[in-house]
């Protein structure tokens, strides 16, 4: 036991050798507890806290921004939580394991909708806490607020993350052990302080029978179930360490208790943008929330602000980017490794921020990429959990490696790397559901004002993915390989030939 203990200390200041190839039995010592740690661990944040502002910046009551907050978050957590499955099974990150869905090469649809979820999340957790870091240290010690302490403060977060992600996911599970705890007591000391002026009876701009009610409502929910979305493609580079034997229950239950959780910070910050509207509407008016909140903080409450910053700054950028380093090095093997792909990722979101940040509408950039990301990601993930069903958990994790190896062949190859029925059925949903998207002044679709100015766009997309991908497996049957040996679909099944290395061009 003090070995086992010995070992994982050590293995906080060594860089992390594996990549997406698949992790060997002896070193899965993580469990479903872990796997909540990392999930609240990276959502515990003042990002979170943003997301939670959006009902009130939308203009509804506080009680209307609840609702909405529970239906996004909860929706969006029983979607997640079955993504949780494919790491311990498969040994690998969950895009890797998109392979025996969408084949070895459409797995990089998967590796695409990561790359944009990290860029979204970590500009927006290296924004909230540089700002928030910066604007307490302003009424603390009287440091002025300027572009270049801004900029400072980000560039600071994130050679931070940077740094954590390249040791890689013991660094990253410790620093998010220390996250769960500390951020949630921060969050809850805010009862203390915002208690007084707080009115739960707060009333918004937009009243339940009022035009243009459903569509903020719908939206702000969007926006709250973007959070659990966003970790969808990322679950497997943590859970890829939990044994394969570990029940499947327990690993789904962290993954929904996990975000139940974040009703912390969610509802902070729908309560503290109440307080803002009304004590320093000029922030509200102006998409400010972090400035309107230090407005009207009292000064003691300062100091937890700036901790709140930099440790969930720390925890929410790294869950983001350490995944998709690990993702990006797989799908250009040979050019990248774990680390190398960190940096490429890394030094790309961080001009992305300066970019999003000094030339653009913050508050509009983040609402509108993250239900973009809900609707392309969402289908992408329905197709993923009916395989999972349709395949009764059976995969072979070592033909799903073929790419990475450089190789061609195995169970997973379909058409030349390419299974056109979960692409098929993820194409047209993912651009249908776009089309339908309604976020007044910022995106709406060519359908977008069919239903009276509603955003459908979710329904939409899951809908159409499930129909779809069902029919294409009912019209045209995968091959008999893809089934597990007991499968009565798997009778007759050819030999399949054992993957070959690829020959140089």
């Amino acid at each position: 036991m003090n070995n086992n203990n010995k070992d994982k200390d050590q293995s906080l200041t060594q860089i992390e050798t594996y990549g997406v190839e698949q992790i060997p039995d002896s070193e899965r010592t993580a469990g479903p507890t872990d796997l909540f740690r990392m999930i609240f661990g990276g959502s515990n944040t003042f990002a979170t806290a943003v997301l939670g502002s959006f009902p009130v910046l939308f203009g509804l009551s506080f009680q209307a921004g609840v609702w909405a907050i529970v239906l996004g978050v909860l929706l969006g957590s029983l979607i997640l939580a079955p993504m949780g499955l494919f790491g311990p099974i498969n040994g690998t990150n969950n895009a890797v394991s998109s392979g025996a869905h969408f084949g070895v090469h459409g797995r990089i649809v998967g590796s695409f909708l990561s790359l944009l979820t990290a860029i979204a999340f970590f500009s927006l957790s290296v924004w909230s806490s540089g700002d928030a870091l910066i604007g307490g240290a302003k009424r603390l010690i009287g440091l002025p607020e300027t572009d270049l302490t801004l900029g400072l403060a980000y560039g600071l977060f994130a050679i931070l993350v940077l740094t954590v992600c390249i040791y890689g996911f013991r660094f990253l599970l410790w620093v998010n052990k220390i996250a769960v705890w500390s951020a949630s007591l921060l969050f809850l000391l805010g009862i203390f302080a915002f208690a007084g002026p707080f009115d739960v009876n707060y009333a918004g701009t937009v009243s339940m029978g009022q035009p243009g009610f459903w569509a903020a409502f719908i939206g702000a929910a969007l926006v709250a179930m973007s959070n659990p979305i966003s970790f969808g493609a990322f679950l497997g580079d943590w859970s890829r360490y939990i044994p394969r034997e570990t029940p499947k229950g327990r690993i789904m239950a962290a993954v929904v208790i996990s975000q139940i959780a974040t009703f912390i910070p969610f509802l902070f910050g729908l309560a503290t943008a109440t307080i803002v509207a009304i004590k320093a509407p000029d922030y509200i008016a102006a998409n400010n929330y972090v400035g309107g909140l230090l407005a009207v903080s009292p000064s003691w409450f300062f100091l937890p602000v700036c901790l709140i910053a930099v440790i969930g700054g720390m925890s929410t950028g790294t869950t983001s980017l350490y995944g998709t380093g690990l993702d990006m090095s797989s799908v250009f093997p040979r050019v990248l490794s774990r680390v190398k792909a960190t940096l490429l990722i890394g030094v790309m979101s961080i001009a992305f921020i300066f970019i999003g940040r000094f030339a653009a509408n913050l508050v509009q950039s983040v609402s509108t990429f993250a239900v973009l990301i809900i609707t392309c990601t969402t289908p992408w993930m329905v197709i993923m959990i009916i395989g999972l069903v349709v395949r009764r958990g059976f995969y072979c994790p070592d033909d799903l490696q073929v790419f990475t190896r450089g190789e061609k062949g195995g169970r997973y190859w379909f058409t030349h790397g390419w299974n056109w029925r979960g692409l098929g059925a993820w194409i047209p949903s993912a651009l249908v559901g776009l089309c339908f998207v309604n976020l007044p002044g910022q995106f709406v679709g060519v359908l977008g004002n069919l239903a009276g100015g509603i955003d459908i766009s979710l329904p939409v997309t899951l809908g159409l993915a499930s129909l779809v991908y069902f029919a294409l497996l009912s019209l045209f049957p995968e091959p008999r390989e893809v089934f597990g040996p007991q499968d009565a679909r798997s009778r007759g099944a050819n030999t399949v030939a054992k993957p070959e290395l690829r020959q140089p061009a």
